[in-house]
């Protein structure tokens, strides 16, 4: 894992804990050579001993950073042990100022030690996902399912005895139903528009209230073991205006269109397109301003990305969002998200909730 004779320093969180299970919220690790050291404080020593995995060697360093001696102390028994000179950082991760405390602890004296750039080398591993973790995701997504469904009965009975509902509402109904169906956790802030909401695709749901003909968006996902799930659907409280139902057949068209033909080898941007080319041929690419979809697992948000720039080959086992929407100033948005296995071959899609109106 470490190349070249360089050592990886990993702060990032998600990244320690595919490396090693560990989920406290202070400590890092350091991997060189065939060698995995985690660094972490008091509290967390007994709880590391019974979690994270066999190969991996536990620091204690009590207090960690409000003791810089004792750290200082036990980071330079291991460098000076391995006879490190370069250490790679998580440069998208590691702040400036926890990166100039890793400079003051790793003076040493006769060893200088290098700290070099690395973007991506770790996410790169967890690209690919594993037949344990498709297993979670999957379950991850179910647990999803099954909330929007349930949350879809509590939106019809509340139009039905004309109770008043706020998008806040929905948002803690999505999870009070995730947590008694066994997530963890929402993956992200529920994000529940209505109406003319909907046409802000990141909007910050509140106590709105909902009138009867408003259409809903609702992004949702849930954890499960530590794993995301992510959707997308919109909810119709009365028959869809002839505008309305002409978003949103183009938004599926786009996006079942590109479900078919993704598969991997084909590069990030290629997949944006398949559904991007086709609301631009109806004239409505102005209106859909974010990328077509992203990886999943730990993040919520992880490579690979759908998006114009991104120019990397999508990879087998990859799990990634299908994602495209159409959002109108003033009037309305959908968009309509989908979670898919790249396959040799396509893509598998993973999100059973339908999609017609």
């Amino acid at each position: 894992m470490a190349k070249n004779s360089h050592s990886l320093l990993i702060t990032d969180k998600s990244n320690i804990a595919y490396l090693s299970n560990f989920t406290g919220s202070n400590g890092f690790m350091l991997i060189t050579g065939n060698k995995k050291y985690l660094f972490t404080d008091f509290r967390y020593i007994e709880r590391a001993k019974n979690t994270i995995k066999k190969n991996i060697t536990i620091i204690d360093s009590t207090k960690m950073w409000k003791d810089e001696e004792v750290l200082a102390k036990n980071w330079h028994r291991i460098l000076q042990k391995h006879k490190v000179k370069k250490i790679e950082i998580e440069e998208n991760n590691l702040t400036l100022a926890k990166f100039k405390k890793f400079q003051k602890i790793s003076k040493i004296k006769g060893q200088k030690i290098t700290f070099i750039p690395s973007k991506n080398t770790i996410e790169n591993l967890r690209e690919i996902k594993s037949p344990q973790e498709i297993a979670l995701i999957m379950k991850s997504q179910k647990i999803n399912e099954k909330t929007f469904l349930m949350v879809k009965k509590f939106v019809q009975k509340s139009i039905d005895q004309k109770a008043k509902i706020t998008e806040l509402d929905i948002v803690w109904k999505i999870k009070e139903f995730a947590h008694l169906l066994g997530a963890d956790e929402v993956s992200f802030e529920p994000i529940v528009a209505f109406g003319k909401h909907s046409s802000m695709p990141h909007h910050l749901s509140d106590k709105t209230v909902l009138k009867k003909g408003d259409l809903i968006l609702i992004d949702m996902g849930m954890k499960y073991k530590g794993y995301c799930s992510d959707m997308t659907r919109m909810i119709f409280t009365k028959p869809p205006t002839k505008e309305e139902k002409e978003i949103y057949n183009l938004v599926l068209k786009a996006q079942e269109f590109a479900i078919k033909n993704i598969k991997a080898g084909i590069s990030g941007k290629k997949a944006d397109d398949l559904s991007r080319d086709i609301i631009k041929k109806a004239g409505f690419g102005d209106f859909y301003g974010h990328a077509g979809g992203h990886g999943i697992g730990l993040d919520i948000h992880e490579s690979p990305s759908l998006a114009e720039t991104y120019k990397e080959k999508l990879k087998e086992n990859s799990i990634i969002t299908v994602e495209p929407g159409i959002y109108l100033p003033g009037k309305f948005g959908v968009r309509i998200e989908d979670m898919v296995i790249i396959t040799k071959t396509g893509a598998k899609n993973i999100t059973k909730i339908k999609k017609s109106i």
